[in-house]
């Protein structure tokens, strides 16, 4: 075997060696991001369906955004300092059943507070994820790719697997879409539960904070939210290393929210 055969074998024994370890939360943040996907795409079916004002279908897709964007950076903090297993999977279920029930909700007050029940799913799921997908890469960069990954390809696919959906079922679809959501719970769950460790709190080291380029890294997030989650998740957690819950908290919820909401591309 030639020595470019023999490293192009090592690259893919690697990159498969990455996705072994990073499916399960690839997987579900893609599941996660779906829901996010899907609220935007559901909107004008609740205009056209259930007679909402254009106003009023904006404020369900700003109780989604909110939901999700505001307790991020608490549940980070959180996150780093107790384990806490239950919160990805719990998080990622409600995401799930928050915006499935919408489209079944006969008011408007109940819609608006099952969307933002749905956001706060992602809010609990988005730290401890980024936290538990850090310690899966083991440092890799490679491997935290296929987490930023995950939550891209769950986002876009959102609305080309739910439109069809909803042209032919009405809005009442959205519940069509739970069972993912609850599964992947449950998936979460019984591998947090068998990686579980006799101490209910995370310590971290090996690392030195650097709070000042991670408020610049911020900032840049809120002006410009289109930056690749990847670079977002890495420099995030590189920044504040002794805190990969609340880097993700911030990188992953709250700035990227808040320059969507503030200053949409």
């Amino acid at each position: 075997m030639s020595t470019a055969e023999t490293v192009t074998a090592r690259d893919r024994t690697q990159e498969l060696g990455h996705w072994r370890r990073m499916r399960v939360w690839a997987s579900a943040h893609a599941v996660d991001d779906f829901y996010q996907g899907l609220v935007p795409a559901a909107v004008p079916y609740f205009v056209l369906e259930r007679q909402f004002s254009y106003l009023g279908a904006s404020g369900l897709a700003l109780a989604a955004t909110l939901g999700s964007a505001l307790p991020q950076l608490a549940v980070g903090v959180l996150a780093d300092r107790h384990r806490l297993p239950c919160l990805a999977p719990l998080g990622v279920s409600l995401a799930g059943i928050g915006a499935g029930l919408a489209g079944l909700a006969p008011t408007y007050p109940l819609a608006f507070a099952l969307l933002l029940l749905s956001g706060f799913g992602v809010a609990m799921f988005h730290p401890p994820a980024g936290r538990n997908a850090q310690r899966a890469a083991s440092g890799s960069t490679t491997a935290m790719s296929y987490f930023a990954a995950g939550g891209s390809v769950g986002f876009f696919i959102a609305p080309a697997l739910a439109t069809p959906a909803l042209d032919g079922l009405g809005v009442g679809a959205t519940a069509l879409f739970i069972p993912p959501a609850v599964l992947m719970g449950f998936v979460l769950l019984r591998q947090q539960r068998s990686a579980a460790g006799p101490s209910a709190v995370a310590t971290y080291s090996g690392g030195i904070d650097h709070p000042g380029l991670f408020a610049a890294l911020t900032c840049v997030e809120v002006i410009r939210s289109t930056i690749s989650f990847a670079v977002l998740i890495k420099l995030g957690q590189d920044y504040l290393p002794t805190r990969p819950g609340t880097a993700a908290g911030v990188t992953l919820g709250l700035a990227v929210s808040a320059g969507g909401l503030f200053l949409p591309s």
